[in-house]
C-alpha cells in the first residue's frame, strides 16, 4: 500500500510568494489542454499581491508534511461575501481533495467574519472549474444577484481577455 502524504492548512507566509506564484503557474498549464492556451499564458498573481495578502490574512497555504507548500486560496471581501480570487493545486498533489479543503478553510474564515457565503468566478464549460465547485455546493449566480464589486470584477476579466461566453459567477452559502 502506498501512503499518501499528510496535509494541513495554514496561512501563507509572505516569504512564499514566489512559491505560489510557481504553483499558480503550474496549475494554469491544464488549461492548453482545454483550448485556452491563452489563460495558461496571462500573468500570474504578482509577488507584491501576494505577500500583501500574507501580510493581510488572506492568503492560505495548503503544505505537505515537510511544510512545503502544495497549493493555495488567496480571498478578499467582495461584495458582502468572502471572494475566491485563485485557487491553486500543484499538479503533483493533483486529485487529493486539496482544493476542497482550502475551499472549507476559507469558508471557516468567512463564518468567523459573519459573512454569508463563498464566491467565485470561473469557467463554465472546464471540469475542474464550474462542475467541480457545483460538487461542492456553489451554484452558478443568475446577473440580477451580482453587486457592484462582482460586475466591476467580470469587467476586469473581460478586459483581460477572458472568454465571456464561458465564465460564470458562483456562490456558495454557508451555514453556522
Amino acid at each position: 500500500m502506498i501512503e499518501q502524504p499528510t496535509y494541513r492548512i495554514r496561512a501563507a507566509r509572505p516569504a512564499e510568494a514566489d512559491i505560489l506564484r510557481a504553483i499558480e503557474s503550474a496549475a494554469g498549464q491544464a488549461f492548453v489542454a482545454v483550448g485556452y492556451g491563452d489563460i495558461a499564458e496571462q500573468e500570474d498573481t504578482t509577488v507584491p499581491a501576494l505577500r500583501a495578502a500574507a501580510v493581510a490574512g488572506r492568503l492560505l497555504v495548503i503544505i505537505d508534511a515537510a511544510d512545503h507548500p502544495a497549493g493555495f486560496i488567496l480571498c478578499r471581501d467582495l461584495d458582502g461575501d468572502l471572494h475566491v480570487q485563485e485557487l491553486d493545486v500543484h499538479p503533483d498533489h493533483a486529485g487529493r481533495r486539496l482544493g476542497a479543503r482550502l475551499l472549507d478553510a476559507a469558508g471557516d474564515i468567512a463564518r468567523t467574519r459573519g459573512l454569508p457565503a463563498l464566491s467565485l468566478t470561473t469557467f463554465r464549460s472546464v471540469p475542474w472549474n464550474a462542475p467541480y465547485y457545483a460538487r461542492l455546493g456553489f451554484r452558478e449566480m443568475l446577473p440580477g444577484e451580482y453587486g457592484p464589486d462582482l460586475r466591476m470584477e467580470l469587467a476586469r476579466q473581460q478586459a483581460a481577455g477572458f472568454p465571456m461566453a464561458d465564465r460564470v459567477a458562483m456562490r456558495r452559502e454557508l451555514v453556522s
